[in-house]
């Protein structure tokens, strides 16, 4: 593979994992909630 092409990717790469990682982190969340809810009912 292309050193250059590796160089364009890798920002896009980073970029969509830390989005991918915080809308896990918030679905988890909100997971979370919803079971601490439907315990506590």
């Amino acid at each position: 593979m292309d050193i250059r092409i590796a160089l364009v990717l890798s920002p896009l790469l980073i970029a969509a994992g830390w989005a991918g990682f915080n809308i896990f982190r918030a679905a988890l969340g909100q997971v979370q909630d919803l079971l601490n809810k439907n315990n506590a009912a």
